[in-house]
């Protein structure tokens, strides 16, 4: 799937510097006149899990030809937008891009400063971690071996994922040609059989590393499409060889519209189906490997409307539903991107720009370098609903026009983040929940509006009644009322040797059916036998989950179950549970 002349291939950022975000967040949006307001409904299912927010959910590409990858202002600016990961060295470069040199073939440039450690400074400084395409189109396996020893072992960066090529089904053995490839034969067998080396040499390296092969994206060309060299397709040849040995599948995303409605469709219409299909895929080659096998979507944007306010809603959205189908990783493209001056146009009010990046890079016509776009806001905001850790939880609209995501945090709290689609009405929302009892107090509620430039936070509204306006998100942030769930410990001890029994009460999370129950010991408690649980430790973290028999628990329900440790020093009661992911009273 390609985006016909996606500037990752084929412009340089002319930005040499990096400006700073403040002067362009400073005034916040001002809420246009009231429209008339449409009524939605939107129910939350607190207790039913969609997935957990990975460490590695939001991410961005920054290209080595970006001039301002590493300046001073970059950090800051991926930690505002709460990016996680960070893809390098970017696109259709990571086929020419030679990691001891700095440099590039095929005439690739390669802006100054942006090369592997300086990168990983600039990472490192945003709390952030990377993610790696090593180069398949004039690279080796020992190449990238080297790669992961120096970053590894060497520099001790503990760098977990690295793929194997950008989109190599675009080095001509389709038809259409975009991707370098110095291999004689270009097709999915040879593509498949040389990452079965990569995979060999890098994890000789360090086992520990995890390792992506690029697949098509699932509905789009050359999805199903049988190639000279092969009997199947890209995705079926290439899964049949490396199924059992790879640790991720890769696919890009950059769904075609036809108008920024249809454009805020695509996250619901498309991602559930790709991902399903993708996943189908890895359990018919992967094996016993196929639960551990994940899909990382290591590029995502749209193809139009790019620096206007349809993006902002879209992007939100678009991870999101990634996200809760299944995706780890999903890496929008890019940080800064440059653009065409001849294809500026307006959309919904505003200048659209036509270019990819999250941030303006100064190009002649567009604002001042490093100027957010909407789609900078709208990623932003996924950091006010939730962090790595929290449980995206089920959350359904009654209007098309209005997409509704929910997060049960890790201490409790409940946030809900409604992406009003309308771009002239606003929506007055009625939210009711299951598994959760919101507090009464008024929540706190953080807004991004139609082509604003900064997101405010205020109080506002009700837990059950919220405005949206036109075009505009709002994270909803509630407590509850009362502990949603609630642990009774008790213990009879001797020297070196306890008895715990756990009971965990369901005091609000809906029908639980499979659970799980974490805590940390604060002495050193070393658990030998358990019953009516399955657990596991590692240090003084414990984690217990049903068994077949046990998994329903009723709201007002409990469960209880048992275990046997030993101790030397302490076997000091454990301060915090979390039941599901949410907080429990204790006692």
């Amino acid at each position: 799937m390609k985006r016909s002349a996606r500037s990752c291939h084929e412009r340089v950022i002319a930005a040499a510097a990096a400006l700073a975000l403040a002067a362009t967040g400073a005034i916040a949006a001002v809420a246009p006149p009231a429209a008339a307001a449409s009524t939605v409904s939107v129910s939350v299912d607190a207790a039913l899990q969609l997935a957990t927010v990975p460490a590695t959910g939001v991410g961005v590409n920054i290209p080595v030809y970006d001039a301002a990858m590493n300046a001073p202002a970059t950090p800051g600016l991926l930690g505002t937008a709460g990016i996680n990961t960070v893809r390098y060295p970017g696109g259709s470069h990571s086929d020419v891009y030679h990691w001891q040199t700095g440099t590039a073939d095929d005439g690739a440039y390669v802006a100054p400063n942006t090369g592997f450690d300086a990168f990983m400074g600039t990472v490192r400084a945003a709390g952030a971690q990377p993610i790696i395409t090593a180069n398949y189109g004039s690279g080796t396996p020992q190449e990238a071996a080297a790669w992961v020893r120096y970053a590894n072992v060497t520099k001790g960066y503990g760098i977990k994922y690295w793929e194997i090529g950008n989109e190599v089904y675009g080095n001509g053995e389709y038809g259409a040609k975009w991707e370098y490839d110095t291999h004689g034969s270009k097709s999915a067998t040879t593509y498949a059989n040389n990452v079965l080396q990569y995979v060999s040499a890098m994890k000789a390296a360090d086992p520990s590393v995890r390792i992506g092969a690029v697949l098509t994206t699932p509905g789009y060309w050359p999805d199903g499409i049988v190639g000279p060299g092969d009997t199947m397709d890209w995705n079926h040849t290439v899964l049949s060889i490396v199924g059992s040995k790879i640790d991720f599948a890769i696919v890009h995303a950059y769904p075609t519209s036809t108008s920024p409605a249809d454009l805020l469709t695509k996250p619901q219409a498309q991602n559930p189906n790709i991902a399903g299909a993708v996943r189908s895929l890895i359990d018919q080659y992967a094996g016993s490997r196929a639960p551990d096998v994940g899909i990382a979507v290591t590029e995502a944007n749209a193809q139009a409307y790019l620096d206007t306010s349809p993006n902002g809603l879209f992007a939100p959205d678009n991870y999101l539903t990634w996200l809760e189908n299944g995706a780890f990783n999903v890496d929008w493209w890019d940080l800064r991107n440059g653009t065409d001056c001849t294809k500026v146009t307006t959309v919904e009010g505003a200048t659209d720009y036509d270019d990819g990046g999250m941030l303006s890079s100064g190009s002649p016509c567009e604002p001042s370098a490093n100027t957010p776009f909407p789609a900078y806001y709208g990623i932003q905001m996924i950091s006010k609903l939730g962090a790595p850790g929290d449980t995206l939880v089920k959350a359904a609209g009654s209007s098309p026009l209005l997409s509704a995501h929910a997060v049960r945090r890790t201490n409790g709290d409940v946030a809900v983040m409604l992406i009003n689609k309308d771009p002239d009405n606003a929506a007055t929302v009625n939210l009711s929940y299951t598994g959760f009892t919101p507090s009464s107090a008024t929540p706190t509620v953080h807004s991004y509006l139609k082509n604003g430039h900064s997101i405010g936070t205020a109080p506002s509204g009700s837990p059950t009644t919220q405005t949206v306006p036109a075009y505009g998100i709002t994270v909803v942030e509630m407590h509850p009322t009362g502990a949603p769930c609630r642990v009774v410990y008790n213990k009879n001890e001797w020297q070196g040797v306890m008895v715990g029994t756990v009971t965990v009460v369901n005091n609000s999370l809906g029908q639980v059916n499979g659970w799980s129950l974490g805590f940390d010991f604060p002495g050193d408690n070393g658990i030998t036998d358990s019953w009516n649980a399955s657990v596991s430790q590692s240090g003084p973290s414990v984690s217990a989950g049903n068994v077949s028999y046990n998994a329903s628990v009723p709201p007002g329900g409990s469960v209880q179950w048992g275990f046997k440790a030993t101790w030397s020093r302490s076997d000091a009661d454990p301060s915090a549970f979390r039941f599901n992911g949410a907080s429990c009273a204790i006692g």
